[in-house]
């Protein structure tokens, strides 16, 4: 016999997640956070482009949303799931729980890929970037190197040459660069370096990067791109369906996924990955959730009121 189904369960406080958390909270619904802590919001340092926020670190969005959701009675626990499953109603599990609910929130995120670059973790965020939208406009005027491990890192150097500085050079790493796309970033004013780098140089700000060979390159700044992957392995066996690449999850437009009950929000879907853009996709799965358990009540009701006439 099952103790407690809540409402919802909520996987991931990132800022999807906890916008979902509060909704739901100030509804008065019973909610289950459930967050291994970390994540990609949680290590920016600079947040800049939220409405009415001139600079926050992302840090402190995360602890002011769990300190909003738990005053809305949103239980939150340390918790890394590890499986999802629906038998009527979802089952969520960690190593050493089980937890039932009608509906689940998925805001696990996404984690950048990182070179093997030395330092790389001491200028993530300030001086290395991995998100144009986010962090773009920190390289305006700057002397700038745009590095990746695929040709598409190439239109990468092109954009960032168009919305924010002139002063680039494209560093590819691991791959050889066609000489058609040498010569498109030619003509663009963009220099290449074809050496290995191994380390990123500089005390509090990044100065300049280190090869393999011991050269050193100066620059301000580095815009890399070399993927990311999803936080998703607690979805495996659940054949959701996702983007034609297999990569993403495709979700209707209340960010309810191919499967009855379960919403996907922030980078693991389809749509962008911003801060702002995960709270307002939490807001809107919350939104609908409520109104799906409405609306269950409201069936009960009348079958109840059938039975009772009868």
């Amino acid at each position: 016999m099952v103790d407690r189904v809540y409402d919802c369960i909520i996987i991931g406080a990132g800022p999807g997640g906890l916008q979902a958390a509060i909704y739901l909270g100030r509804y008065n619904r019973d909610v289950l956070l459930l967050d291994r802590s970390g994540g990609r919001t949680w290590h920016a340092r600079h947040i800049e482009n939220v409405l009415a926020l001139r600079d926050i670190a992302g840090s402190e969005i995360i602890e002011r949303g769990l300190e909003q959701a738990r005053s809305f009675n949103v239980t939150i626990e340390r918790k890394r799931v590890s499986a999802v499953r629906k038998e009527g109603f979802f089952i969520v599990s960690s190593s050493d729980s089980a937890y039932h609910a009608r509906f689940v929130i998925v805001s696990s995120g996404v984690y950048d890929v990182l070179p093997p670059f030395e330092n790389v973790f001491r200028f993530l965020g300030a001086g290395y970037y991995t998100c144009v939208d986010c962090d773009g406009y920190k390289t305006t005027n700057k002397k700038l190197v745009v590095t990746g491990n695929a040709l598409s890192s190439v239109n990468l150097a092109l954009a960032m040459r168009q919305l924010y500085t002139t002063d680039i050079t494209f560093i590819p790493f691991g791959f050889s660069l066609p000489e058609s796309a040498q010569e498109v970033l030619e003509d663009e004013g963009i220099g290449v370096i074809t050496e290995e780098p191994v380390r990123l140089i500089g005390d509090n700000l990044l100065t300049g990067i280190e090869f393999k060979n011991g050269k050193r390159f100066v620059c301000e700044a580095v815009m890399a791109s070399f993927g990311m992957k999803l936080n998703d392995d607690f979805l495996a066996g659940l054949g959701l369906k996702k983007d034609a690449e297999g990569f993403k999850y495709v979700v209707s437009g209340v960010y309810e996924s191919s499967l009855r009950g379960l919403y996907i929000v922030g980078p693991l879907n389809t749509g962008q990955d911003q801060v702002v853009i995960a709270a307002g996709e939490g807001a809107v799965a919350a939104i609908d959730i409520n109104k799906k358990l409405l609306e269950e009540k409201d069936v009960r009701a009348e079958e109840y009121a059938g039975v009772g006439h009868a």
